[in-house]
């Protein structure tokens, strides 16, 4: 009899102590798996990574070599987007063409090789827009102009119109002249001329006599050429009359 009574006690000691550790509530319980899940993690496996997250965190599946582990994160990575609900918060998935997304059926940054316009993606733009390679959308372009890099800077006017500081003009600012060959704007350029030399010599003509009035010249140096629509040069010599008298030195009219 004392083989069965030892054994009934030892029966009766486990049912209290399991009926002990049901009063203690779950979130106090503590195991040695919890304590060394990831941080974020409710629960965890050696094996998968986190099984179930903490309150707000998303819910991620995430490559490890050649398995896949799930972590649980404040925000998703790039190329998913947060997806809530009542029973479980999750990482999803943009979709194939879209490489940053704010939820399924929005994006907002395309992948190269396609461009945005108004939260999707394409590999071309509507009419009217151009496609823009820098920033990976279709960008409304100023007036006048087929390619542009934002909304105020064009690269590339239409065929009738010239082309100036990222601006297409009918006819070029004030300023400017048209070039027609490349159909841009260029500045103008305006005639230069350096000091005026001094007096030449008082040259006599041969049909002229002696103490007749003969001439002398001065010039000015063109420093810079005008363009085709620029200010041409003012004169670069002068003339005046003199008289060649060994009595009296030459003097102007």
């Amino acid at each position: 009899m004392r083989i069965p009574l030892l054994i009934w006690i030892l029966h009766s000691v486990n049912i209290t102590k399991g009926l002990d550790n049901t009063k203690i509530p779950r979130h106090r319980r503590s195991s040695p798996v919890s304590r060394l899940c990831p941080a974020g993690c409710a629960s965890c496996s050696a094996l998968n990574g986190c099984l179930s997250c903490k309150p707000r965190l998303f819910f991620h599946l995430e490559l490890d070599g050649m398995r896949q582990r799930s972590a649980c994160l404040s925000s998703c990575p790039r190329g998913h987007y947060g997806k809530r609900s009542p029973h479980i918060s999750i990482c999803a998935r943009c979709k194939e063409d879209c490489a940053f997304c704010f939820s399924e059926n929005f994006c907002t940054r395309c992948h190269p090789g396609n461009f945005l316009f108004r939260g999707k993606c394409g590999n071309s733009c509507p009419k009217g827009l151009t496609a823009n390679t820098a920033l990976r959308e279709c960008t409304e372009c100023p007036v006048g102009c087929e390619v542009c890099v934002t909304r105020d800077v064009c690269v590339r006017c239409r065929a009738d119109l010239y082309f100036l500081h990222g601006r297409c003009h009918l006819t070029c600012p004030s300023g400017s002249e048209p070039d027609a060959q490349l159909m841009q704007c260029i500045p103008q350029v305006h005639s230069e001329v350096g000091e005026w030399t001094e007096w030449g010599p008082c040259i006599r003509k041969r049909s002229m006599r002696a103490y007749r009035r003969e001439e002398e010249t001065r010039t000015q140096q063109v420093l810079q050429s005008q363009s085709v629509y620029g200010d041409r040069c003012p004169r670069v010599s002068e003339i005046r009359k003199c008289v060649i008298n060994k009595r009296h030195s030459p003097s102007g009219s």
